[in-house]
């Protein structure tokens, strides 16, 4: 599983013109799941976003997480994460799980958010999104399970 996290201020995902998803301060979470992923890793990756001290504490320092903010996430399925480009000149995507696969293991994501008391919002999955991000610092870090 790999998620780019970007600290944000604002963001809202769209699809087809109407927005599926919007959050204030906090997270959007680009998330990939690869076929060896399991429910086990969803709730990983869920814990360890949400508890990430990222956020300005009163003295300006990265000690605050989602949680100590009251933060919201938005969370967006991107595959593309697990494009490989080493090779030739077009991405190959062998590296990214099955569909049904990664579509089960995204809704756990979710669901073990939501099990930490964060609200958690997203686009619709496999669908072409417009993601608009209010980058915030700018952070953003790549965490791999």
């Amino acid at each position: 599983m790999r998620a780019v996290i970007q600290r944000v201020g604002s963001a809202r995902v769209l699809v087809d013109g109407e927005v599926r998803g919007e959050v204030g301060a906090g997270l959007c979470v680009l998330l990939a799941v690869a076929d060896a992923d399991t429910e086990g890793d969803a709730d990983w990756m869920a814990d360890k976003l949400v508890n990430l001290r990222i956020f300005a504490d009163d003295d300006g320092k990265m000690n605050r997480s989602l949680v100590d903010i009251g933060g919201a996430m938005l969370a967006v399925s991107q595959f593309t994460l697990y494009g490989d480009c080493r090779r030739g000149r077009r991405p190959s995507f062998a590296g990214a799980g099955d569909p049904a696969h990664a579509d089960r293991l995204f809704e756990e994501f979710k669901a073990a958010v939501k099990k930490r008391g964060v609200r958690v919002e997203s686009g619709v999955f496999g669908a072409h999104m417009l993601v608009c991000i209010e980058n915030d610092g700018p952070v953003t870090l790549v965490v791999d399970r």
